[in-house]
């Protein structure tokens, strides 16, 4: 599910990360002698639907859509596979073992917000045991080809002092470096902070949850230029972030619950 805006503590970058790698006609193209074949980055300015609760027929003229990992990828578009790779699912505990991140008396962690206990990322095995589980939802992506990965709750270390930024990195980048060995890109959901560190994490694009709102847009292109996707939740910010990245920007306004038509509920707009 979405996750909304925590206020988070401002982390500027001082200096530009350097990347060893370059954008060529939509393509993620590496200058490394090893590296992994190009991926495909994610149409810029695309029109765009977050269908992250429940997959249904996009509307005509949309041309990106993010759908959990579980449902298949629609057809003729460009398809975002969503993975909670930070976090276990409400109910999945007792899938991740040993892995939920405990504090000093033993007891799990959980993200106060959404009811969610905490992956635990803080040592390279810990990383590698919970990436391994990550990068098989990866892998499904890939085999119902999927054209990228949106790992969810990279931010997870700004709502707990037992993660550290470094860990979350460290993380992320295992699961980029997977992603783009299965042709996938990878996108950074939020943490705008970290939008200039992609050398350090692996990330391609950017996924935005209520930029405009909180006046963050502008971090997320500072590191990946035009290639961000906004999805913003109130009309009011929604209007004021299409008048300023509109003509650069995917934008999308959606329902907090991110349901589908016919609910009661349901609101997508574009710009």
């Amino acid at each position: 599910m979405p996750h909304t805006h925590r206020v988070r503590s401002r982390k500027l970058a001082v200096v530009a990360a350097s990347l060893t790698c370059a954008v060529v006609g939509g393509l993620l193209v590496s200058s490394s002698a090893n590296a992994a074949p190009a991926v495909e980055l994610p149409p810029v300015n695309a029109s765009f639907d977050y269908q992250i609760g429940q997959a249904y027929t996009p509307a005509a003229g949309v041309g990106v859509v993010s759908r959990d990992h579980t449902a298949s990828p629609a057809a003729g578009l460009y398809n975002i596979c969503y993975v909670n790779a930070f976090q276990a699912q409400p109910g999945a505990e007792s899938q991740w073992g040993d892995l939920l991140l405990k504090d000093a008396a033993g007891k799990v962690v959980y993200d106060p917000d959404w009811d969610e206990a905490f992956l635990d990322i803080r040592t390279a095995d810990k990383r590698r045991q919970v990436a391994a589980k990550v990068n098989a939802w990866i892998d499904t992506c890939a085999d119902k080809g999927f054209d990228a990965v949106e790992p969810d709750n990279l931010d997870s270390f700004t709502r707990t002092n037992l993660i550290s930024e470094s860990n979350a990195k460290a993380f992320v980048k295992l699961l980029a470096d997977h992603a783009h060995d299965k042709g996938l890109a990878i996108g950074q959901k939020n943490t705008p902070q970290l939008s200039t560190s992609r050398s350090a994490t692996g990330l391609d694009f950017a996924v935005a949850e209520e930029c405009g709102e909180w006046k963050e847009c502008g971090d997320y292109t500072e590191g990946f230029n035009d290639h961000v996707i906004v999805i913003e939740y109130k009309q009011k910010y929604f209007d004021e972030t299409c008048a300023q990245w509109g003509g650069r920007l995917s934008v999308v306004l959606r329902d907090v619950l991110v349901t589908a038509p016919g609910s009661s509920g349901y609101v997508r707009k574009a710009c």
